[in-house]
């Protein structure tokens, strides 16, 4: 990293039996190999961990894919890391209290090839029941200006970029059929400036797998 530069994470950390969205099981951590079980495979004082975790793909800060929502679409093997890497990143503010973030919060912005942060303040709830209901979510008129502003990448510190009571989710629908990959249940968004940083959320490559959590975080010049 050059001298002068940042790092600020944007990301949940993964704990055992946590619940990142209502109906989906938290993880389950274990030990494959304990330390304590490791040492007879080894010179005195030399000892390993080797961790289990059993979790769905949409736990804590995730990214979804294409595969995600349609069948056809690029997985996480597909995505080229040029989408969730080294992007340039903006972050956009809706008023506080606003729950259906509507296209005038994105019509006057540089917006192509952005990475488009929507910083809600949801995230304060994280770890709470109040986190699973009436969080904020993107209008379909505001995924159709973000499809037509050509962003990179869209992401949100909320349950869900979409409003869960609409079937159709378009949201989910729109982008990722667009090929614009989006993260979900992000946090310290605040900790960023509306632009001037450059923004990383790379999952693992796996086939035939449309989420994953991710490692997001965001580099910025201090």
């Amino acid at each position: 990293m050059k001298p002068g530069h940042k790092f600020v994470d944007l990301s949940h950390a993964v704990e055992h039996g946590m619940l990142t969205y209502p109906g989906l099981p938290g993880p389950v951590i274990s030990d494959f190999l304990s330390r304590e079980h490791s040492r007879p495979h080894y010179t005195e004082g030399t000892e390993f961990h080797i961790g289990r975790i059993e979790m769905v793909a949409n736990t804590g800060t995730y990214l979804d894919s294409p595969f995600h929502r349609y069948p056809g679409g690029k997985d996480l093997d597909g995505l080229e890391l040029s989408s969730l890497a080294n992007l340039e990143g903006l972050v956009v503010r809706p008023d506080p209290g606003s729950r259906a973030v509507g296209p005038e919060w994105f019509g006057n912005l540089p917006l192509k090839g952005k990475a488009v942060l929507v910083h809600t303040g949801w995230d304060r709830h994280w770890g709470t029941k109040r986190y699973f209901s009436g969080h904020p979510y993107l209008t379909a008129k505001a995924v159709e200006c973000l499809k037509g502003s050509q962003v990179s990448l869209v992401g949100i510190d909320s349950l869900n970029i979409d409003d869960t009571a609409d079937g159709r989710r378009p949201a989910h629908s729109v982008l990722l059929g667009a090929n614009i990959p989006l993260v979900e249940h992000m946090c310290n968004l605040e900790a960023l400036p509306e632009s001037g940083f450059r923004f990383f959320a790379v999952p693992v490559k796996i086939k035939e797998f449309g989420s994953f959590p991710v490692r997001a975080f965001a580099i910025l010049e201090s």
